[in-house]
């Protein structure tokens, strides 16, 4: 996470190796769609996403908070309530038809396939029982080890997170410990058997500055190391900078943009992520400036205009905005905008 009033640096992106073009994406999202059934009207918090994530690279989801990017997360452990809950689409992760998947074959996808870190760790964590003991309940699940050596795998896994102490807290309970080692714990949790895809949603968001910091770099250096696809998500535009290799932005359910990130930092071509872009502080915004911010708000999401659902909000929105829906716009081979005026949005600064 950037410090209050660091610009941007986009070279500072971790550049993963690439792997070969013509490899199949290890999360192969295609037109997933989510609706949520549960009042008056049925709420479409997804419309229509298309994703790709290669093995060893992180993409990061950014947006406003109700733009669907936790819900698009949750969908790939399908952790949504099923009897209020349509879902369409096809989601591959490693090969396998998540949305297909039945109850048994969903249980061994989880943990052991995809995992996730919450964004609230005290919420996540089962209070009643030590962090050990729900690490060790996980790994002997998935695999036929002993109770010692999963509790070794669990010691291991808080030595390489660096959790202080290690051998004592595997006993602590989830409150006996701090805000950012409870991350810590579960990022631990996440990785205890050794899973391919991390799903990481706002794991930063409940701490401070110095430790937001301190576990942006372990769940870089972990990726790192293990060669993890994760998808990030994030309302924190430096955060993504700091971790992502690929940014995609979300807008009422929707991906409006999605390019490498340093080329979304340096040539954004969807006013929306122009917008975000510059509703946040930077290193030349002068003391006693006031902070540009996006008027209007999101769209109701049981309601969705016929248009463009950010043309209300959207200083460069003309009539047919507001009564075309637009297409993707390939703007190079790697960099896609959702905008009916990305031919004048080039010429913008």
């Amino acid at each position: 996470m950037n410090a209050p009033g660091r610009p941007l640096d986009p070279d500072r992106t971790p550049a993963q190796a690439a792997a070969p073009a013509a490899e199949a994406p290890f999360v192969d999202i295609r037109n997933l769609q989510v609706s949520f059934t549960g009042g008056r009207k049925p709420v479409q918090a997804v419309g229509g996403v298309d994703l790709q994530v290669r093995r060893g690279e992180v993409v990061a989801l950014i947006g406003e908070s109700g733009s669907g990017k936790s819900v698009t997360l949750r969908s790939l452990l399908r952790l949504h309530p099923p009897r209020r809950t349509l879902m369409s689409g096809t989601v591959r992760v490693g090969g396998q038809d998540v949305l297909s998947l039945s109850p048994s074959a969903l249980a061994d996808y989880r943990g052991k396939v995809a995992s996730m870190i919450f964004q609230e760790p005290l919420l996540a964590l089962d209070p009643v029982y030590s962090v050990g003991a729900q690490i060790v309940e996980s790994i002997r699940r998935h695999e036929p080890v002993s109770h010692a050596e999963a509790m070794r795998r669990a010691l291991e896994l808080f030595e390489r997170v660096r959790i202080p102490s290690p051998e004592r807290r595997l006993a602590a309970y989830p409150h006996e410990m701090s805000g950012g080692m409870r991350q810590r714990a579960m990022i631990a949790l996440a990785l205890a058997c050794r899973p391919q895809l991390l799903l990481a949603d706002e794991p930063t968001t409940a701490l401070d500055a110095t430790v937001q910091i301190q576990v942006l770099l372990l769940l870089r250096e972990l990726q790192r190391e293990l060669g993890l696809a994760v998808i990030f998500v994030t309302h924190d535009i430096g955060a993504a900078v700091e971790v992502a290799d690929r940014i995609a932005v979300m807008y009422a359910g929707r991906i409006v943009e999605e390019g490498p990130a340093r080329t979304l930092i340096r040539e954004p071509r969807h006013p929306y992520t122009m917008a975000l872009l510059h509703s946040r502080a930077h290193g030349a915004l002068a003391k006693g400036s006031r902070l540009q911010t996006i008027g209007g708000a999101p769209p109701d999401l049981s309601a969705l205009p016929p248009g463009c659902a950010f043309a209300d909000r959207c200083p460069m929105a003309q009539d047919i905005c507001r009564a075309q829906a637009p297409e993707i716009v390939h703007l190079t081979p790697d960099h896609r905008a959702r905008c009916l005026r990305t031919a004048d949005t080039a010429a913008k600064p």
